[in-house]
């Protein structure tokens, strides 16, 4: 997985009525854009993040407007 400051990641709820979780990249910490990255979740906490293979990266030109 690659991403890029600003782009969105996107991690779905594991569990029947657990919320899709969603946060913008603050900053790539891993060489050539891959993991881990820092985001802020749309709860305004920020973290470390390793994605998992449920992960999606949205970038900006794909974002509906």
């Amino acid at each position: 997985m690659h991403a890029t400051v600003g782009d969105r990641i996107v991690v779905p709820g594991q569990r029947v009525g657990q919320p899709t979780r969603d946060g913008e990249v603050l900053e790539v910490r891993g060489p050539g854009g891959t993991p881990p990255f820092l985001v802020r979740w749309s709860d305004g906490t920020e973290g470390l993040f390793f994605p998992g293979p449920e992960a999606t990266v949205v970038h900006p030109s794909e974002q509906p407007s």
